[in-house]
Formats: structure tokens, sequence, C-alpha cells
């Protein structure tokens, strides 16, 4: 996946579990506009599949990079249209 992580907005959903953090980054990719970036934070360790999963079957996103720290999956999606 492409480091490019321009980050338009952050969207935090710690402490939150599935499908929560999947919904809440749908809602929140659908107030961006063409090629900006979300930026989620979540503690779901589902989230990683989850949200890969989501992006993969939405036509208008796209999953620019996930990282794993110790503490927060962030996940980083592009809307593309």
């Amino acid at each position: 996946m492409s480091a490019e992580r321009d980050v338009t907005e952050t969207l935090d959903v710690q402490g939150e579990n599935c499908p929560m953090p999947v919904i809440k980054t749908k809602q929140a990719i659908d107030g961006l506009g063409t090629d900006e970036v979300l930026e989620v934070l979540a503690t779901d360790s589902g989230s990683m599949s989850d949200i890969r999963g989501w992006a993969g079957s939405t036509a208008d996103v796209e999953l620019v990079d996930q990282v794993e720290e110790p503490d927060v999956y962030r996940h980083y999606v592009r809307k593309t249209e």
C-alpha cells in the first residue's frame, strides 16, 4: 500500500467494537471530497480486516494504508469519487 497519507480529517473510534468503526468510517468518508484522506484511530483489532474488507467492496474509496501500533490501529482511507 502507498505511504501517501495527507490526512484531511481524523476519526477517533477508540474503545468501540465491530461494527461501529466501519459504520462511522463510512459516515465520515461520505462527508469528504474526492481525494481527501480520512485517518481512523481504532483499538478493535478486528478493524484491520473489517475496514480492509469494507474498502475493498466499496467503489468510491481506497484503503491507502493500515498501521498497527502497540495501543492503536491506524487506517488511512481515501475517497476516490
